[in-house]
Formats: C-alpha cells, sequence, structure tokens
C-alpha cells in the first residue's frame, strides 16, 4: 500500500473519502461540513461534498438533536451516517437522542434493527476553548450499553478506527482530540480498518504499565525519555477504544510488569480509569508490586486562563512523577 504523511485531521478526511467512494450509503451530516460553508469547521469533510455531492454531504441547521435524529433515521433505513457534532460538550443538547434512541434500538427490537451511525466530535484542553468546549466525556458514553467509544492517537489510528466505526453496526462516538489533531505520521492512502476493542503497544517496558488514550498518550510518551534517563523501563498501553476496551492486552502487561498507571484527560473522580484500575486490582490482586495509581484532570470545569489550564492537563512531568512514586 502507498503511504503519505498526513495529520490526523487529514487522516479524517481521507477515512471519510475512503468510506463514501466504497460504499454509496455512507453519508456524513453536520453544521457547516458541506463546501459551500468551508468544509467544517476543521475542514476535516473539506472537498466531499464537491467530491460526492450535496445528497451526500448535508450541511445542517445548529440543532444537535436535529442532526444525531436525522442520522437515526437514516441508519435504520440502511445508510451509514457519519454525524458531525462539532464539540464533545454540544453532544449533551442530543444526550436523549444517543442515550435513549440510538444506543438502545437494538436492544428493544430484539436484534431486528441496527443504528450503524458515527458521531464525530472535538474536545481537549490545551487551546483556551473554556469549560464549554474541551471537556472529555467518554466516561459517559462507555458507561451505557450499546455504545462504542473511540479515542486514537496517531494519524494512521484516527483513518483505520474511523473506517471501523463507520462499517460497525452499532453507535460509535469517535473522539478527536485537539492535542493530536495536527500530529503527522505516516498513513495508507487506502487503509485497512482497524479493529475496535484491540489496544496498541507503544513501548514495551518491564516495571510499570501506563494505560493511555487519545492525546493523553502523547503526553504520556514525552514522559518516557526522562523515565528511561532514570532506569525505568515503562510499557505504555495505547487503548485506542475506551469502550470496549482490551482488557487482555493491559491484563498481560500488568501481570508482566506489576504496575499500573493509568491516564486519562477527563476528571479523575468517576473517570473511566476507576474502571480500568478496579478490573486490574481484582484480576492481578496478588501480582501487583503497588496500588494501581490514576491520573486525570480536577474536578474542575476547563479553565480558560491559560496558566490554570496548563495546571489543569496531566502533563508529562506528572506523568514522570507518578511513575517514580510507583517505583519507590
Amino acid at each position: 500500500m502507498t503511504a503519505k504523511k498526513m495529520n490526523s485531521l487529514q487522516a479524517v478526511n481521507s477515512a471519510l473519502a475512503q468510506a463514501m467512494a466504497e460504499d454509496n450509503k455512507v453519508l456524513v451530516l453536520g453544521e457547516d461540513v458541506a463546501d459551500r460553508e468551508g468544509g467544517g469547521v476543521t475542514g476535516a469533510t473539506a472537498g466531499l461534498s464537491t467530491r460526492f455531492g450535496d445528497d451526500r454531504v448535508k450541511s445542517t441547521p445548529i440543532s444537535e438533536q436535529a442532526i444525531i435524529g436525522a442520522a437515526i433515521g437514516a441508519a435504520l433505513s440502511g445508510y451509514k451516517p457519519v454525524a458531525e457534532i462539532m464539540l464533545m460538550n454540544f453532544t449533551t443538547v442530543a444526550m436523549d437522542m444517543i442515550f435513549n434512541h440510538a444506543a438502545k434500538l437494538r436492544f428493544m427490537s430484539g436484534g431486528q434493527s441496527t443504528v450503524p451511525i458515527t458521531i464525530r466530535t472535538l474536545t481537549g484542553a490545551g487551546w483556551q476553548t473554556a469549560g464549554q468546549h474541551a471537556d472529555h466525556l467518554e466516561g459517559w458514553f462507555a458507561h451505557t450499553a450499546g455504545i462504542k467509544v473511540v479515542a486514537p492517537s496517531t494519524p494512521a489510528d484516527y483513518k483505520g478506527l474511523l473506517l471501523s466505526c463507520i462499517q460497525d453496526p452499532d453507535p460509535c462516538i469517535f473522539i478527536e482530540s485537539a492535542g493530536s489533531l495536527f500530529i503527522p505520521g505516516e498513513v495508507d492512502e487506502v487503509a485497512t480498518p482497524i479493529p475496535l476493542g484491540k489496544a496498541r503497544i507503544v513501548q514495551e517496558g518491564t516495571d510499570i504499565t501506563i494505560v493511555s488514550w487519545s492525546s493523553q498518550v502523547l503526553r504520556c510518551q514525552a514522559a518516557l525519555p526522562a523515565l528511561a534517563e532514570a532506569g525505568i523501563s515503562v510499557e505504555l498501553v495505547d487503548l485506542r477504544t475506551v469502550s470496549p476496551w482490551d482488557r487482555e492486552a493491559v491484563l498481560a502487561s500488568v501481570a508482566k510488569t506489576g504496575r499500573a498507571l493509568v491516564v486519562h484527560e477527563a476528571v479523575r473522580d468517576f473517570g473511566p480509569g476507576g474502571e480500568i484500575a478496579s478490573t486490574i486490582a481484582e484480576e492481578l490482586f496478588g501480582q501487583l508490586k503497588a496500588p494501581v495509581r490514576r491520573l486525570g484532570a480536577p474536578k474542575s470545569p476547563v479553565p480558560f486562563a491559560k496558566v490554570l489550564e496548563d495546571a489543569y492537563i496531566v502533563s508529562p512531568e506528572r506523568v514522570a512523577e507518578a511513575v517514580k512514586a510507583l517505583m519507590a
């Protein structure tokens, strides 16, 4: 396959173009997604309406309920809609549609109806967009049966995982994080879908396992050189998919290292890291060399002031400090 250097935003565009070329049932809808309106707030859908037509790439009114409702209706009619909700905080406006309808129609129809919708949404602190635009809410969706939650960190994963979401018969929340959108990488021009629920081992190690996802993986990677200099061998696991999460890969890694640190940008309290840490403790209690530790954001809205926002985000320095504390 021919590989091309692109960032994660370009990988999303490439994945949508590939999916739409391969299957005329794939639709795109959301605010300003057509070229006439600019190809999306980040340009992720630029060129698609020109190539595939306005019937398949529809700019919608500013109504998240309408976007998700239309996507559900299209899915029930045999289409594979990709609905863009501009920012993750705005999914809260459409929670009834997502939680009570998209997630549950397969269950409530006895499996007779599937809802193959993909909800693309953007979030992430670090850009001074403040408390109503930057929350990582993956734990909200992961808690609900019937929804798959995907949070990539690299351009190749953005493309391969988005292709899998579009093909999946269940609703998928595809989280694009501002912290990873512009990081370049090699991506196949015609990519193979990456299976959902399968983690990626970013780096192998023997002393401690770090489990993370989304752009927080990049911050954990930034901590690795300092930890290596300190003589600490870290195994870094990128979950890729928060729900379902790859229990087997995580448990195998922690069984090898004996120590675990779960790191996410979402608020630490009641966050998805609690489920992962609890599972590790339950399954590997007798093999652990130290208690499982979690790192996450404080229980606060994302601050606007740059100095406060920097303190809010789990930094590479905080990751390194936590690892050293677990090794002590």
